[in-house]
């Protein structure tokens, strides 16, 4: 079946060849990354705009802060017979070296405007303005956070906004999880797998969580319930290099009533928001901002332009599933490339 984008059509430019890239990457995460190593391998010599820290631009992605990575598959340690994760930072450097040696050019800088009205595709860095035949789009998805006093400083040391991720870490101990939709209901169900108890903590009795998904939970037996509260502040202690939390202030949302409640780890699930802001009235999206590809494809409306990991993927939202959503899109690219070549002057 060939693709809508895909139709051959004769396109033009007074640019020289050299002054347009094959592809450029935006976002350097799981997804990010692996369209770069696959691009790189097939000489396609990709530019891949890394983002600079700020405004959701991580570099590195989310796995940026996750301290130990265990469920990707063969990037794990064996010491003594037992299993390590890999950190999330040393992971994301392997695979960045990876790609940069294949070819792949990585900048750490923040694309600040695109226009992909025409091709050659235009890409903006502040003053520098970039061209490309094409563009994939791995600018992911950043978890809303609580923003409360505690958050940041034990975050990946107790605070976590992936259960899947994170849960196995927290086997007989007792977690709490934040929000009232099917995330924090799905959250706080896989999280019995691991935890003796979870909590759920909700600012109000009324739950935005499907039914069956809240009944699911309501039945659990390990699974308690702290409604009308909302966390004032996380606390923890620090033991020469470890960090671990030990408990939650809470705020009762009708009387304002401050208590404690102690805890092993807190788990927001208030829900995330793919970083596509920059594309808004370019790309097509849906109501919560997540880019919208082809079926069985990365494919976006505009040709040219393909989109991976989880800027357009809010079901799975794990680092392998980006990186084979990144896979596909740079195997995509190559293929629409050949299909589509660019007559320069």
């Amino acid at each position: 079946m060939t693709h809508k984008a895909v139709e051959m059509l004769q396109e033009t430019t007074t640019l020289v060849r050299e002054a347009v890239r094959r592809v450029i990457i935006i976002g350097s995460g799981p997804a990010g990354l692996t369209a770069a190593l696959y691009t790189a391998r097939a000489n396609l010599a990709p530019l891949v705009f890394e983002g600079d820290g700020f405004e959701q631009t991580m570099p590195g992605g989310q796995l940026m802060i996750t301290t130990d990575v265990e469920n990707y598959p063969g990037m794990v340690k064996w010491v003594d017979g037992k299993l390590h994760g890999y950190p999330g930072p040393e992971m994301m450097d392997v695979l960045r070296r990876q790609a940069q040696h294949f070819g792949a050019e990585c900048v750490m800088r923040r694309v600040t405007r695109v226009d992909f009205s025409r091709r050659p595709l235009r890409v903006e860095v502040d003053d520098e303005v970039y061209h490309a035949e094409a563009v994939i789009i791995a600018t992911g998805a950043s978890a809303k956070w609580l923003g409360v006093k505690g958050e940041q400083e034990y975050m990946g040391y107790g605070v976590s906004a992936c259960a899947t991720c994170d849960g196995a870490f927290f086997k007989g101990k007792h977690v709490l999880v934040v929000g009232g939709g099917d995330t924090a209901m799905e959250e706080a169900s896989y999280l019995t797998r691991h935890a003796a108890k979870v909590t759920i903590v909700h600012r109000r009795e009324g739950f935005r969580a499907s039914k069956i998904m809240l009944e699911r939970c309501q039945s659990n037996p390990k699974i308690e319930w702290v409604l009308n509260a909302v966390i004032d502040e996380i606390f923890g202690q620090t033991e020469g290099l470890r960090k671990f939390v030990t408990g939650v202030r809470l705020r009762d949302t009708r009387t304002g009533e401050l208590r404690e409640l102690a805890c092993d780890g807190v788990f927001a699930a208030i829900g995330h928001k793919p970083n596509t802001d920059l594309f808004a009235g370019m790309l097509d999206m849906d109501a919560n901002g997540y880019l919208i590809t082809e079926p069985r494809s990365t494919y976006t409306n505009v040709r040219g332009v393909f989109a991976c990991g989880d800027c357009q993927d809010h079901v799975y939202r794990q680092a392998v599933t980006a990186a084979g959503t990144g896979c596909m899109a740079a195997i995509d690219a190559e293929r629409f490339i050949e299909a589509n070549p660019i007559r320069f002057a």
